[in-house]
């Protein structure tokens, strides 16, 4: 079993909340509850939650790479194959499974589910292409063109981002060979997402859902992996690190970045990869019981797919008017429950079995040819 960071995981729980609260607070309020009670800065915050879609970014930038680095030594060195086959593996079972679900609800015009956000009223057969660009990465990119138009599988826009990037970083690796150079482009990339932001600041889907709107933050965590793999504080400094960049996330965070969205997310982002490097200090535990926000960062993805179709659902219960003051908050509770109650479903029976069984399958298809080609063994030698 591999190893896991718990403030890495911690900080990536504390995103997916942050998700999770934006989606319930644009879908019913807040204010209209107990919460009301709270000062207003904070309740604002809470519509905030896209920043922690940067923070996922960084944190999935440093994963992937610093696995890449664990696993073959050099990122020259990726196994092309083997490191789309482990993407596969990790992804795909699961988001079949919440697409399968929206589609279905959605060709029966369940609301919320079809093709009508935005005041549109696409055929069913739209499913057809949103599907396809979910499944290939270029969502966001449908999105600029047909607007908010599927409240379910808009969300999945962070998906082709990230995935984008990551069909794109191996290749580059192979192609560029040199650390110096790979390190080059994430500095391009770096340099490109403010500049496109300061391009598009006037349309929020092109700001803030673009492939180079979000790029920077994903090469921020790369070279985090990269400058971590040689260097890592001490236990000392690293404490020191992580709680002065989680009180430069929370003042970023609470404070907003409007009029600042060029570089906003990169506040956000290199706040989060200074946690990360603090996080490094100590070492990953095999075992132990996660806390709350570990097990959220833990099951991030799935609670990612499947917390807008448990919201969805409970849209078309109650809505927004129908909703009283006193129960709201145990609406918003009945929210996370069932989120967890998915996630944690998914991942048992879904997710983890089939990541599994498939990196199996590629394992034992891989010794297979080896065994029926052993020249290759021998030119790897």
């Amino acid at each position: 079993m591999q190893a896991r960071n718990h403030h890495i995981d911690a900080l990536r729980g504390v995103a997916i909340l942050c998700v999770l609260l934006l989606h319930f607070a644009l879908a019913y309020g807040l204010k209209n509850s107990p919460l009301s009670a709270l000062p207003d800065w904070l309740l604002k915050a809470a519509y905030q939650g896209n920043y922690g879609v940067t923070m996922f970014f960084v944190i999935s930038g440093y994963l992937i790479t610093a696995t890449s680095l664990r696993r073959w030594g050099d990122l020259a060195r990726i196994d092309l194959a083997a490191f789309y086959a482990y993407r596969v593996a990790r992804l795909l079972p699961a988001l079949l499974l919440a697409l399968s679900l929206i589609v279905l609800l959605g060709v029966l015009d369940v609301p919320f589910f079809a093709n009508s956000d935005g005041g549109k009223d696409l055929p069913a057969s739209y499913f057809v292409i949103a599907i396809a660009s979910v499944l290939t990465f270029w969502h966001n990119v449908l999105m600029q063109s047909a607007g908010y138009f599927n409240y379910c599988l808009n969300v999945y826009w962070s998906l082709s981002v990230e995935e984008m990037f990551y069909l794109l970083l191996p290749l580059s690796c192979r192609l560029l060979r040199r650390r110096q150079a790979i390190m080059l482009l994430c500095g391009a990339a770096i340099v490109a997402g403010p500049v496109y932001r300061s391009l598009h600041a006037d349309n929020e889907i092109y700001y803030m859902y673009g492939y180079l709107a979000c790029f920077d933050a994903i090469a921020i965590g790369c070279l985090t992996a990269l400058l971590t793999q040689h260097w890592q504080p001490g236990p000392r400094a690293g404490k020191l690190l992580r709680r002065a960049a989680g009180l430069a996330l929370a003042a970023v965070y609470v404070r907003g970045i409007g009029g600042h969205e060029v570089f906003g997310f990169c506040a956000i982002a290199l706040a989060s990869a200074a946690f990360i490097a603090g996080a490094t200090a100590v070492p990953a535990a095999r075992d132990g019981r996660p806390g709350p926000l570990q097990w959220l960062g833990r099951h991030s993805y799935e609670l990612y797919l499947f917390h807008i179709i448990v919201l969805a659902g409970m849209r078309n219960v109650i809505d927004k008017a129908g909703l009283g003051y006193a129960e709201r908050l145990p609406w918003l509770a009945l929210f996370l429950a069932a989120t967890a109650l998915a996630a944690a479903l998914v991942a048992r029976y879904v997710s983890e079995p089939a990541n599994a069984a498939l990196r199996r399958r590629w394992r034992h298809g891989c010794a297979g040819t080896r065994r029926r080609q052993p020249w290759r063994g021998a030119l790897k030698k």
